[in-house]
């Protein structure tokens, strides 16, 4: 049985670790990770078809505990306690629902003081009783119905008894039907670099780059801690040692050993052995994915993840909030031939981000009619539960998409520098997604 303490619009937690609100939910699922063995049963609830409108949630089935996740940002919204029974709990140090110690009435008010009158739920036979940051529900009978002057304590039970709690929340602020994920606390930084926002740098039909908006953990004048902002350009044709010194090191790097998309290519029947393998700096926190060629080791390749549950990759990255602009396909500037007006359009940009629907896009961009169909899997489990993906080209962008119509990753190569000796190689890497 754990022994966790709550801490009201802040955690839920023990000396070894503890559960943050604002927190990521990859920290949380690392969290968990960590406790193979005590804690067990872990679910994970989605929506395939609604990822966006639907909360995301880690169930703690075996210690009653349920903490529930904003679909968008994917930060902790509420840490919600059902089963009362499965844990003990304390605040302050002093323990306030164990097996030796109920969560009466008395034992609430006891623990935590005064607060104002609650609020009782006739639907559901529930009294609220609320402190900032903290809920606690009492199942009660409807002939106990309390009067709304006095409260719980106006309540007049049988035998000297009182309802116990029979579930708590923990939130920021002072409902919790009003609560939204607070900003990831510098708690859980963990001196690692993360993105508010990327912008994808442009020329015509050709990408050149992203302009990152960064943030991280820093120190104020009087040494304190504090949250840094930072803006970081990187380009194709970059060296590693550039990308280095403005994203930091990687938090892996992953080598190419194997290309299965291979057979696509012109040159698929050359099985000639290479020395080198292209390389990626995988940033997950960034949600971003840097591939290197192999024998120039400059950037070819950038790849942006969605993290959308149910996607084979789900957790493995942080969203990369990203802004794509695009000319839409059939709004091209034209002029008259023959005529002495030249007919000027101005086409507006279509938008992208890592929330736009698929379907949204086709109707105003031609990307290419036939997919190629990924199938991710592992060399240890060869079977994918997710299921296949659908890879479309415009341009010299790659877009991932899901069964559900949401993007899944974006793929942006190299094609337009007139100095680029690696030039072919790019243009195979148009049906290849990096693994």
């Amino acid at each position: 049985m754990l022994d966790l303490e709550i801490i009201p619009e802040r955690s839920l937690g023990c000396e070894n670790w503890e559960f943050i609100l604002g927190m990521h939910f990859s920290q949380a699922v690392a969290i968990i990770q960590s406790q193979v063995g005590i804690i067990k049963g872990v679910q994970v609830l989605y929506s395939d078809t609604n990822p966006l409108a639907v909360d995301l949630v880690i169930n703690l089935p075996q210690d009653g505990i349920r903490l529930i996740f904003d679909p968008v940002v994917q930060r902790l919204k509420i840490i919600e306690i059902y089963n009362m029974k499965l844990i003990k709990l304390k605040y302050c140090s002093l323990t306030f629902n164990s097996p030796e110690i109920l969560p009466s009435i008395e034992q609430i008010e006891h623990s935590f003081g005064a607060t104002h009158p609650g609020v009782y739920d006739a639907e559901k036979q529930l009294f609220v009783l609320n402190f900032r940051g903290l809920s606690f529900y009492f199942p009660i009978d409807s002939k106990f119905q309390p009067s709304y002057a006095h409260g719980l304590g106006s309540l007049q039970f049988p035998n000297g008894t009182s309802p116990l709690v029979s579930r708590t929340a923990v939130y920021t602020g002072n409902q919790i039907s009003e609560c939204s994920p607070p900003e990831m606390p510098l708690s859980c930084f963990y001196n690692h670099l993360y993105l508010e926002r990327a912008d994808v740098l442009r020329e015509r039909q050709y990408t050149k780059g992203l302009k990152l908006h960064l943030y991280t953990e820093g120190t104020s004048r009087g040494l304190e801690s504090s949250r840094v902002s930072l803006i970081r350009t990187v380009k194709f044709g970059q060296a590693c040692q550039t990308i280095c010194s403005a994203l930091g090191a990687p938090s892996k790097v992953f080598y190419k050993s194997e290309d299965k998309m291979k057979i696509h290519s012109p040159d698929a029947n050359r099985r000639a052995a290479h020395r080198r393998s292209d390389y990626f700096f995988n940033y997950f926190t960034l949600g971003l994915d840097i591939l290197f060629d192999a024998k120039t080791h400059r950037v070819k390749k950038f790849v942006l993840h969605t993290n959308y549950p149910g996607h084979y990759n789900f957790n493995m990255y942080h969203r990369c909030e990203f802004n794509l602009n695009l000319l839409p396909t059939n709004t091209d500037n034209t002029s008259l031939t023959g005529s002495s007006k030249l007919l000027d359009l101005s086409p507006s940009h279509v938008t992208i981000s890592a929330y736009t629907k698929w379907d949204t896009i086709c109707e105003q961009l031609k990307p290419s009619e036939r997919p190629v169909v990924l199938n991710r899997a592992s060399s240890t489990n060869t079977t994918n539960p997710f299921g296949s993906t659908f890879c479309y080209g415009y341009q010299d962008i790659i877009f991932e998409v899901m069964p559900n119509n949401y993007i899944a990753s974006v793929t942006m190569y190299n094609t337009n520098n007139k100095k680029n000796h690696f030039l072919n190689e790019n243009k195979r890497s148009t049906n290849i997604v990096s693994a």
